[in-house]
């Protein structure tokens, strides 16, 4: 089942499938599958920061937001509190080195802007790096997603910057790993391919980290994702 999957993936992403969702009105370039199990894994967990690498179009940072706000709004209802949904501290950190006008003003136009930090520069720029740390300080509960540059070198970069700051019992999620599994002519005009991708990384950055271990649940679970061996949980 999961090699028809990968069959599936390869033979529609010609296609430019993964382009055709949204989330709640933001485009996403995400797979359906992967959509479920992020809101899956934010529900349990409940962190109350979310740092995302890739911010393309928003689409998937109005997806993290807006769980966040459900579990703001559950927490409230069940607590019988006054719900204030602009006094919740739980929010999004989206980094991309290059955030175009028209997508920025489309984010932060969106009623859950409120919920989300634009941070323009280098993932793994070194006052990047320090921007979100200062920000994360104070946070309890913290989940990562890694979906920038797909070479090795710099998603094993951004796995040294950011996997520290996942709480135990939380994961890093590292997208498009299911690079290293398509055919070798696949990505013909991008730096990455087979042999050099998140996957490689991943499982070279694994090697010196076993406080992380690759969730084989989830691959189990979807059969379809963009991100195999990717859903990474931290243990300790």
């Amino acid at each position: 089942m999961k090699q028809l999957g990968l069959d599936f993936f390869v033979r529609t992403a010609k296609y430019k499938y993964s382009y055709n969702f949204s989330a709640l009105g933001r485009p996403i370039i995400q797979l359906p599958q992967d959509m479920v199990a992020m809101q899956e894994l934010i529900w349990s967990i409940k962190p109350d920061l979310i740092i995302e690498t890739g911010v393309a179009r928003g689409g998937s940072l109005i997806l993290s937001a807006s769980a966040l706000a459900l579990i703001d709004y559950c927490e409230a209802v069940e607590g019988a509190e006054t719900l204030d949904p602009l006094a919740s501290r739980r929010r999004v950190i989206g980094i991309d080195i290059d955030i175009r006008s028209h997508n920025r003003q489309a984010i932060e136009s969106h009623p859950l802007a409120h919920k989300i930090t634009l941070i323009e520069g280098s993932s793994i720029d070194e006052g990047t790096v320090a921007q979100v740390r200062a920000l994360a300080q104070g946070y309890q509960c913290v989940l990562v997603c890694l979906d920038s540059n797909h070479t090795h070198a710099h998603v094993l970069a951004e796995l040294d910057c950011y996997a520290p700051l996942v709480s135990p019992g939380s994961y890093c999620v590292v997208f498009d790993t299911i690079v290293e599994d398509m055919p070798a002519d696949s990505f013909p005009d991008r730096p990455w391919g087979v042999g050099d991708n998140p996957k490689t990384a991943v499982h070279a950055w694994l090697r010196d980290h076993p406080e992380f271990s690759i969730d084989h649940t989830i691959d189990d679970k979807l059969l379809l994702t963009v991100a195999p061996n990717g859903y990474l949980r931290r243990n300790a």
